[in-house]
């Protein structure tokens, strides 16, 4: 049997789990998430191999109405992801009315690639809602396929991954089977305690925040070596960065309470990406208004 591989985005509004389904895919987290809207910020590249096939997904922010420079780098990210892919994955929530996608069908009509719609959180949703809207999807695009999914309970996920492999090209392997991603370390572990900073403050908060990861240091492994450790310590320093001095103080919290605990929930899960014992040291800084400020985007890698 021939090898396929190829390029498929997954493409959506805000919040209708296209970080979860990727991580479903992958059978790995490497998309952070969370209930929030617009969580992911740049497009996050995950490998998922197959016996006779590789499949690059890229995972895009949400598809919104652009206010600021962050946001117009989100939408500028997203809508870039259509170009130069072999399969797009269009992602929307079964708990919402077509209307409210005529901006991304109509950029749609402009591609040359299949696109598959998945319909997603048909978990939460009556069974007899779903074919209604599937009609009215198929009449608004020519999808090559429409599928079901819950990505929070692996609903449809197989089906998903079969039809995709059916629409992909003959081609080379693009990187070595054992890994998941191409980005780098540093920008995982950076996006992990974004993420814990979206699960624990409120209102703009999470959206002020971007986080730069100043040391990344792997310390040399001391012998004997306990079992399933596979590399030394890690020592990491990153910097919070917010836009005023009261986001500040709440990133801190009484006594250093709330930066503690973002630290320990990061921790925790960079242990598990990285598969060793990690020193993790927060600080947080006041960049003024950075959303609004383009060389403070650049340098934060928004650009």
């Amino acid at each position: 049997m021939s090898f396929k591989s190829g390029f498929v985005a997954i493409i959506g509004r805000p919040n209708v789990g296209k970080s979860t389904l990727l991580n479903a895919i992958l059978g790995e987290k490497i998309a952070i998430v969370s209930e929030k809207p617009q969580t992911t910020r740049n497009r996050i590249r995950g490998i998922k191999n197959t016996k006779n096939c590789q499949i690059i997904f890229l995972d895009t922010p949400g598809i919104h109405e652009a206010k600021g420079y962050l946001n117009e780098f989100m939408v500028k990210e997203a809508l870039s992801a259509l170009e130069d892919v072999d399969v797009i994955i269009y992602l929307v929530e079964a708990i919402k009315k077509i209307k409210d996608e005529e901006f991304i069908i109509q950029n749609l009509k402009k591609v040359k690639c299949p696109v598959i719609l998945g319909i997603n959180k048909v978990d939460i949703v009556r069974k007899d809602n779903i074919l209604p809207l599937i009609d009215e999807y198929s009449k608004a695009f020519p999808f090559k396929e429409i599928i079901p999914l819950s990505a929070m309970k692996g609903v449809g996920i197989d089906e998903l991954l079969k039809i995709v492999i059916e629409l992909l090209p003959e081609g080379p392997k693009y990187f070595p089977e054992d890994i998941l991603t191409d980005q780098a370390e540093r920008f995982i572990v950076a996006e992990i305690i974004r993420e814990k900073v979206f699960e624990l403050t409120r209102q703009e908060i999470p959206y002020s925040t971007a986080v730069v990861v100043e040391k990344f240091k792997e310390n040399p492994k001391k012998k004997p070596v306990p079992a399933g450790i596979k590399r030394g310590i890690v020592s990491i320093s990153a910097t919070i960065n917010v836009e005023r001095d009261s986001q500040k103080g709440i990133i801190i919290g009484k006594g250093g309470t709330m930066l503690k605990e973002i630290g320990t929930r990061a921790r925790m899960d960079i242990e598990r990406l990285l598969g060793t014992k990690v020193f993790l040291e927060l600080f947080v800084r006041v960049q003024k208004d950075w959303t609004k400020d383009k060389r403070a985007l650049k340098e934060f890698g928004y650009h």
